[in-house]
């Protein structure tokens, strides 16, 4: 048996939108449920929304969104948890960053670190924090 995880984003209108992007920026395939879809339409407008949806790559990225709907609270938060993406090679992770960081609000530039090659951080334009790094042994 195996255990796997999976970050899940929580959206108000904006999943389908982000997980397209994200889908165009890691790679995958994206499945998208609307509440329409799922015959669960509270408020009309609301029908297109995804009820649930994810983007998953061959190579092991996994990210799950849905969105709240307007009946239930929702607060985006600040940095209420980061998505984190670490790859063996500084080139398929500064690509990555080129394409995340369209639009977004950089943090910390892509840089090399103390315990990393390279490491930054970044707020996507959908209010989401990326730490993408480049692994390293650990030396302690």
């Amino acid at each position: 048996m195996s255990v796997t995880t999976a970050t899940h984003l929580n959206f108000r209108g904006e999943a389908r939108a982000a997980l397209d992007f994200y889908a165009s920026v890691l790679g995958g395939r994206l499945t998208a449920v609307t509440y329409k879809d799922a015959g669960a339409v509270q408020a009309e407008s609301e029908a297109d929304w995804i009820m649930w949806g994810e983007v998953v790559s061959d190579d092991g990225f996994h990210v799950m969104a849905y969105d709240v709907p307007s009946h239930l609270p929702w607060d985006q938060g600040r940095n209420a948890f980061f998505v984190s993406v670490r790859g063996d090679s500084a080139e398929e992770i500064t690509a990555l960053w080129e394409k995340l960081a369209d639009g977004s609000t950089v943090a910390q530039p892509l840089a090399p670190a103390q315990w990393a090659p390279l490491y930054g951080m970044l707020t996507d334009r959908f209010g989401v924090v990326w730490v993408l790094d480049v692994t390293a042994p650990y030396g302690g």
